[in-house]
């Protein structure tokens, strides 16, 4: 052994206990802190999953509602729209007829044949004017019914629509005033254990959990292995993590791990 590893040692040995036993107490009030924010963070999300997809099918419904809304009102533009054209084309084939009776009384006071010919030219074709401004009403007619009931089923939809965003948002309000209390609580708890740790491992713990699908960052061993992935944890560190003088990740999920001795500590303060 050499002199340097002598000092060392001796130096080690004049150390006063409760120093070492400040770091254990420090990385080990830590972990508790961590435990207690990821135990209440979990609460939080197991309010927040009780509400389930409610916002967002009281979202889908309102976006359906407007959508309907707007197609009714685009409809009921079209039915105008048509019911003008209808107009135009009847007062059309009015100043038909007028133009058809004009000039079937010019044809009585004709000089000649050819004004004659040219008048029941006219006249025939103010009826095949008629028979185009028919077939047009004909056909708005046909579309008109068609929008109508168009209409028509898309009333009956949104009325269904807003009867069921109705329920669904009494739903809504009801979970969120069993659950909006204890919610502000644990928020509140959440807050205070935040403060509790450094930011660097805050934000760490924050970090981790946001890339967790099931939001956990802190988590215990269980049968030896990490409660986050399930995959095995070497005996070495296992030993380390009991021990409390660091803060140990799992080497495959990259969670912050806690011995059983930590978790029943904190499951039994919270």
């Amino acid at each position: 052994m050499s002199a340097n590893e002598d000092q060392k040692k001796a130096a080690d040995s004049q150390l006063p206990n409760d120093i070492n036993e400040n770091i254990e107490v420090s990385i080990e009030k830590k972990l508790k802190a961590l435990y207690s924010l990821q135990q209440i963070d979990s609460q939080i999300d197991k309010i927040r999953i009780i509400r389930g997809e409610l916002p967002l099918e009281v979202q889908d419904l309102e976006d359906e509602i407007a959508g309907l809304q707007t197609r009714i009102a685009k409809y009921k533009d079209e039915v105008k729209l048509l019911e003008k054209q209808i107009t135009e084309k009847n007062n059309s084939i009015k100043e038909f007829n007028t133009l058809i009776k004009k000039y079937g009384e010019q044809q009585m006071n004709v000089r000649n044949n050819r004004e004659y010919d040219s008048l029941t030219k006219e006249i025939e074709f103010q009826n095949l004017e008629i028979q185009l401004a028919e077939k047009r009403i004909r056909e708005f007619t046909d579309e008109l019914e068609v929008k109508n009931q168009s209409i028509k089923e898309s009333k009956a939809l949104l009325k269904e629509r807003e009867s069921d965003l109705k329920i669904k948002k009494n739903e809504l309000k009801d979970i969120v005033e069993e659950t909006e209390k204890e919610e502000k609580a644990l928020i509140k708890k959440s807050e205070a254990y935040s403060s509790l740790i450094e930011d660097r491992l805050l934000a760490a713990y924050q970090r981790i959990r946001k890339n967790a699908r099931n939001g956990l960052a802190v988590v215990q061993i269980e049968r030896d292995a990490c409660n986050g992935c399930f995959n095995k944890i070497p005996p070495q560190h296992q030993l380390d993590i009991k021990m409390h003088k660091k803060i140990i990740v799992c080497e495959y999920c990259g969670r912050i791990l806690v011995d059983d001795d930590i978790a029943a500590q904190v499951k039994q303060n919270l």
